[in-house]
């Protein structure tokens, strides 16, 4: 299990964001990352990635690789794609 993190998605973070979890605007922040791992849209990844590392965003997927059954697998090679796509670009960044 991945571990415990501090609610730490701003609002600005939390309005990019609200069409993923729409039906609980109080959600826990993991709960957010994840919907959004499971709706793999570039940019919402990235804004999560940018907020609150790529670390944190790889413990979630790594934790719905783990226990989310059907709807992770459907998804995985466009979120590996993405997770990858992006670890590259802050390591370019970091040059």
């Amino acid at each position: 299990m991945p571990r415990q993190y501090a609610f730490a998605v701003t609002l600005e973070l939390k309005q990019q964001l609200r069409g993923v979890l729409w039906s609980n605007a109080n959600a826990p922040e993991q709960a957010y990352v994840r919907a959004a791992l499971l709706r793999p849209r570039f940019h919402l990844i990235l804004a999560i990635a940018l907020e609150l590392g790529l670390d944190r965003v790889t413990a979630e997927w790594d934790f719905l690789k783990a226990y989310g059954g059907d709807r992770t697998e459907r998804v995985a090679g466009p979120v590996e794609r993405m997770i990858g796509n992006i670890g590259e670009g802050f390591r370019h960044a970091a040059n």
